[in-house]
C-alpha cells in the first residue's frame, strides 16, 4: 500500500498465477470506477489485498465491504459515492475472477445485475425512458441514445448478427474495426438507467476472451475515462455543426487492447471544437506513447471546467409580482442562475457558493427552490440517490433565460 493505494503492478509482475490473476482483476474493477467520477475506499483498497494474497476470498471480501458500510458510525459526504465505488469494484472482481458468460440480452442483462447487486434497485433491468446525457468531450451535448420501447429488440438484432458473423477472412486491421464498431453499437443502445459505461466494458472483455482474445486488461484500468470518451465520439453525429461520427479515438483504444499498440490515448484529442493547444496534430500517426491518464482527469477537473458565472442578488432583475416568474426570494435567483443549464450535485453548488455547511444551504437555497418549482430532483423517487442532481424545470428555465438575457 501507497498513500492509501494498492500497487496492483507488483502482483501482476512478480506474484504467483493466482495472484496475479487477481490483481488484474482488482485493477480493472477499480480502475472502471473513473469513468463515473467514482474513487474506492482505503478499506476497499485494503480488502482487495487480503483476497489477493489469498487470506479471504472474493465472496468474503464481497460482504466485508457490504458490512462495513452497514456498520459505519460516522459519515463524509463522499461515504455514498465511494460506497458505490467499493460495492461495485468487488462485485466487478468476482465477475473477472471466474469464467461464466452467456451471450444473449439476458446474460447483458445478468451482468448489470451482477455489477450493480446492493447498489441500485434497478440492477439488472432495461430503463423505461428515454435519456440524454450531457458530455465534457461534446462541450455540453448529448448523443442521441435508443428508444427505451426498442431497447430489447435491437439489442437481440445486434447480438444476433454479431453471432453470425465470420472473422475468418479478416485481416487485423478489419477485425479491429469490426469489434470497435460491435461495441459501440451496443453501447449507444444504452439499456440501461446507470452504469451502461461499466457493463458494456465487463460485457466486452469476457466476449473477446470468449473469442479467444488475450485482453490488454490495463486499458480498461488506466483508461477507462478515454474509453467512455471514445464511445461518445463515435456515437455523436451533428451535421449542422459539421461533426460526423469519429470512431478513430475507439479504434486506437482497441487497437492497443488487442493488438499490444501504444497509440496515443489523449482525452482531449478527442473534445469538439477544443483549444488550439488541445487539437490533434495534422497528420499523427498510432504508436506513440500513451500520456498519463492523472494528467487528463486535472484536465478535465480544472482547465475545462470553468466555474460558473452569475450575477450576485445585487443585480438582479426586477420582475412583476403578477409574474408567474416572480419569487422575493434572492437566494432562488442566485440558485437558478448557478444551475443554469447545468446538472449539478449539492456539493458542486456548495463550492460554486463556497459554502462548507450543507444543511444550511439545503434549508436557504435548494428546499424553498424546489417547494416553489424552480428547481427539480434528477431522480424525484429517490431523494438520496447516490449521484442525485439537480437542475431547472420548465419554470425555473423561463427565469433563467429572463435573468440572462441580454448577457
Amino acid at each position: 500500500m501507497k498513500d492509501g493505494y494498492l500497487d496492483f503492478d507488483e502482483y501482476i509482475r512478480q506474484g504467483e498465477p493466482a495472484q496475479r490473476e487477481r490483481a488484474e482483476a482488482w485493477s480493472v474493477a477499480i480502475g472502471l470506477q473513473a469513468v463515473d467520477g467514482l474513487k474506492t475506499s482505503e478499506y476497499l483498497q485494503d480488502t482487495a489485498r487480503r483476497n489477493i494474497e489469498g487470506e479471504i476470498t472474493i465472496d468474503e471480501a464481497r460482504e466485508l465491504v457490504k458490512q462495513y458500510y452497514i456498520k459505519k458510525t460516522t459519515h463524509d459526504d463522499d461515504d455514498a459515492d465511494k460506497e458505490e465505488a467499493d460495492r461495485v469494484s468487488s462485485n466487478i472482481s468476482k465477475l473477472l475472477q471466474t469464467d461464466a458468460f452467456t451471450y444473449s440480452v439476458a446474460g447483458l442483462a445478468t451482468i448489470h445485475r451482477a455489477i450493480f447487486e446492493g447498489v441500485f434497485k434497478h440492477a439488472g433491468h432495461f430503463r423505461e425512458y428515454d435519456i440524454s446525457k450531457k458530455e465534457w468531450v461534446l462541450r455540453g451535448d448529448s448523443v442521441l441514445y435508443g428508444r427505451w420501447q426498442d431497447l430489447r429488440m435491437t439489442l437481440e438484432y445486434d447480438l444476433d448478427r454479431e453471432r453470425q458473423f465470420s472473422y475468418a477472412d479478416l485481416d487485423k486491421d478489419s477485425m479491429v474495426e469490426h469489434i470497435s464498431r460491435f461495441v459501440s453499437g451496443i453501447w449507444q443502445i444504452h439499456p440501461f438507467e446507470e452504469g451502461n459505461t461499466r457493463t458494456t466494458a465487463l460485457f466486452t472483455i469476457k466476449y473477446l476472451r470468449m473469442l479467444g482474445f488475450s485482453v490488454n486488461n490495463d486499458l480498461f484500468a488506466n483508461h477507462s475515462w478515454y474509453f467512455r470518451n471514445a464511445l461518445v465520439r463515435a456515437n455523436y453525429r451533428n451535421v449542422a455543426k459539421g461533426i460526423e461520427y469519429e470512431p478513430l479515438f475507439l479504434i486506437r483504444f482497441f487497437r492497443n487492447l488487442l493488438l499490444g499498440e501504444n497509440n496515443i490515448l489523449k482525452n482531449r484529442y478527442m473534445m469538439i471544437n477544443p483549444p488550439e493547444e488541445w487539437k490533434m496534430p495534422e497528420g499523427e500517426m498510432p504508436n506513440h506513447q500513451i500520456t498519463n491518464e492523472q494528467e487528463e482527469d486535472k484536465l478535465r477537473t480544472s482547465t475545462v471546467q470553468v466555474p460558473h458565472k452569475y450575477r450576485t442578488s445585487s443585480s438582479i432583475i426586477k420582475l412583476s409580482p403578477d409574474s408567474k416568474l416572480y419569487t422575493n426570494n434572492e437566494d432562488i435567483i442566485e440558485l437558478v442562475r448557478i444551475i443554469g443549464n447545468d446538472e449539478l450535485s449539492i456539493s458542486q453548488m456548495m463550492d460554486i457558493k463556497k459554502l462548507k455547511h450543507r444543511q444550511s444551504f439545503v434549508d436557504t437555497h435548494l428546499e424553498p427552490a424546489l417547494q416553489e418549482k424552480f428547481v427539480r430532483r434528477k431522480y424525484p423517487d429517490r431523494p438520496n440517490h447516490p449521484r442525485q442532481k439537480y437542475l431547472l424545470t420548465v419554470k425555473g428555465v423561463a427565469l433563467y433565460n429572463e435573468l440572462t438575457k441580454g448577457e
